[in-house]
């Protein structure tokens, strides 16, 4: 199974704004603003005040016509390498450049 198919596959809920789980993704009544959806355990991870951040960030953006708005900081989703979702660990520790993804590239000039 490939991994965006695993990756929607996974048990993705809706947050609405005052932090709490609010059922399945795509059930908002408000469909040009809806609310901040996260796989479930990243969402359960979080602490109510953290979810509540998230989902407010996401409807004053879209009340602004952003149709993508990055997640905050604690609330950032990642794949781990045996392609479950890390929970618990900062985004920015996994990703540490292109040398972590491709260690046997190194950048090069080439004079023509």
């Amino acid at each position: 199974m490939g991994k965006l198919k695993e990756w929607l596959d996974e048990d993705w809920v809706r947050i609405d704004s005052s932090g709490n789980i609010a059922g399945p993704c795509g059930s908002s009544k408000d469909k040009k603003n809806p609310d901040r959806c996260l796989p479930r355990s990243k969402a359960q991870s979080l602490s109510k005040g953290q979810r509540a951040s998230t989902a407010r960030k996401k409807k004053r953006e879209g009340s602004k016509g952003k149709t993508v708005v990055a997640n905050t900081k604690a609330a950032k989703v990642a794949k781990a390498k045996n392609g479950g979702v890390v929970v618990g660990a900062p985004y920015r520790k996994l990703n540490k450049g292109c040398g972590a993804v491709l260690s046997n590239r190194r950048k090069r000039t080439l004079y023509t």
